[in-house]
């Protein structure tokens, strides 16, 4: 039984929108029962999904926001590392797959390497960014 059902909410007037303390939508229904479902963290952010299809997922954040961890109902999970300045470091997919990212002092990529064998060094001359 979903919540519209159990509120007997009457769907020719709308969707059955439901919201936390914060204004953020917690559950969403329409007239053909389909729904979604979300949490947040104290942060606002999404930390868990469903939907009445039956998937969902989770994820994970550091202290910044940024999205950590992030699995789901097909079995795939993906994480995510990062420098002090929000850049993305590492990279990695439960099929294996990987990324590293390093970066200068003013945030430009140089060097990169993954898990399929390609890599670049980068060099930044004038605000130009060189591919060596």
């Amino acid at each position: 039984m979903t919540k519209g059902q159990i509120l007997k909410h009457d769907f020719t007037k709308g969707s059955l929108t439901l919201y936390d303390s914060n204004g953020k939508v917690t559950y969403c229904e329409d007239s053909t029962g389909s729904w979604i479902k979300r949490e947040y963290d104290s942060n606002s952010n999404v930390t868990y999904f469903e939907n009445s299809t039956g998937f969902w997922y989770k994820c994970e954040y550091d202290s910044n926001h940024n999205e950590t961890y992030l699995e789901n109902s097909h079995g795939s999970w993906y994480k995510h590392e990062y420098d002090t300045n929000g850049n993305v470091t590492y990279y990695e997919t439960s099929n294996g797959y990987w990324s590293k990212w390093e970066y200068n002092t003013n945030g430009n990529v140089t060097y990169f390497e993954d898990s399929d064998g390609s890599w670049q060094k980068y060099l930044v001359v004038s605000k130009v960014l060189l591919s060596l």
